[in-house]
């Protein structure tokens, strides 16, 4: 782990040793276990890990949003400022859910957002009331151009980055000290890919907001974290800086995961570079 872990100074969220054992037919499952992780304020911090690594019921857990699962065990500490999230009563958690705590952005925005509403009476919602200026300065800041169109949408006549930045909007209602976004270009091609990290970039410097990216993949680290987690088996089996971790790998899970995404790079590259005319 990296010294700045350890010392984990004016913290805008430290978690220690959270564990997450979920009962699954007569069976325990570590899905988290035992893993300590930190966020300053503005900081931008990457979770990476395989698909069942644990990374997203890390993040769930953290914010007390866990599915309706069979918990054996949950314990270690999570503090988000002032606030114990782990005693927290539900009135707290609602207050830091809506106003200046956190949010999260999910990765498949057609099951969340709802059907059979309008995203603009969904982002109202969000925001407690009904000003449509308010409704379409968050779609405007999120770059999705014609908002009074899309306010008067529904999720399916939208497309897939059209919702997932209508989820970021969502989640910016609340004016969020720490925003988690899980998988947020999953299922999005390359281009679109693009579009949503920059948003996600152009946030962060004008909100001056913590984000916490949850990924596979090493290039969305790179390309936009100060800080890396990578998870395996439900530890986080490395931590540090992003430019140490890539460059000087502790754990041989790392190095794997950064020579297979390097290979993959080269092979888009040559695919590309063929495609050329």
């Amino acid at each position: 782990m990296s010294s700045f872990q350890s010392q984990k100074p004016n913290m805008l969220l430290d978690v220690c040793n959270l564990k997450v054992h979920l009962a699954v037919d007569g069976k325990t499952v570590r899905a988290v276990d035992g893993v300590d992780f930190a966020v300053a304020p503005g900081e931008v911090v990457g979770i990476v890990g395989e698909s069942g690594s644990g990374k997203s019921t890390l993040a769930r857990a953290i914010i007390q949003l866990m599915p309706n699962v069979a918990i054996a065990e949950l314990s270690g500490t999570i503090r988000f400022n002032d606030a114990d999230l782990m005693t927290a009563s539900g009135t707290v958690l609602r207050r830091l859910r809506r106003q200046n705590g956190f949010s999260m952005i999910f990765q498949d925005p057609l099951g969340y957002l709802n059907p059979t509403q309008k995203v603009g009476r969904q982002i109202a919602e969000a925001l407690d009331n009904s000003d449509d200026n308010r409704v379409l300065a968050l779609l405007h800041e999120v770059g999705l151009p014609k908002p009074h169109q899309v306010a008067r949408s529904y999720p399916h006549e939208l497309s897939g980055g059209m919702r997932q930045r209508v989820m970021i909007a969502i989640a910016l209602a609340s004016e969020p000290a720490l925003l988690f976004a899980d998988e947020p270009t999953t299922s999005l091609d390359a281009t679109v890919q693009r579009q949503v990290l920059d948003t996600l970039r152009r946030l962060h410097k004008s909100r001056g907001m913590a984000i916490a990216i949850i990924t596979h993949d090493l290039g969305v680290i790179a390309e936009l974290c100060d800080r890396v987690y990578v998870m395996r088996g439900g530890k986080a089996v490395e931590s540090g800086t992003v430019v140490d971790v890539f460059e000087t790998p502790q754990h041989p899970y790392t190095a794997e995961l950064i020579r297979l995404s390097t290979r993959h790079l080269q092979v888009a590259q040559q695919g590309a570079q063929r495609a050329a005319p």
